[in-house]
């Protein structure tokens, strides 16, 4: 099994930076796939940025381009999500996840494991 540890939220003004870490442990083999999802109040889980382990393969929603950038440290195992430019629609709780894919992948069923998530709250 994987465990995954996601850090870095917290509450910062509209137009602010954060970076956001995921730390993966255990049976990390069967993790390629790494990927962010955020789910803000009242609305569903949207996918936002998808990166394969092996490769560092990036896909990312389309709500997000060009200004999350997804990456990972091999030597730290952990998966990173830079966010800029925060806008108060980025408030939401982030969640890493991880799965056995070896290609990227927007859908949520495909992820298997989930963090427990990191609150990101922006001020306008």
């Amino acid at each position: 099994q994987v465990q995954l540890v996601e850090s870095g939220g917290g509450l910062v003004q509209a137009g602010g930076s954060l970076r956001l870490s995921c730390a993966r442990s255990g049976r990390t083999f069967s993790s390629r796939l790494m990927g962010w999802f955020r789910q803000a109040p009242g609305k569903e889980r949207e996918f936002v940025a998808a990166i394969t382990w092996r490769d560092a393969s990036t896909y990312y929603g389309e709500s997000v381009k060009g200004r999350f950038t997804i990456s990972r440290d091999n030597t730290k195992n952990t998966m990173y999500l830079q966010i800029d430019r925060l806008i108060p629609e980025d408030t939401a709780v982030y969640y890493c996840a991880s799965s056995p894919l070896s290609v990227v992948t927007n859908r949520e069923y495909e992820f298997d494991i989930w963090g427990q998530g990191t609150q990101v709250t922006v001020s306008s």
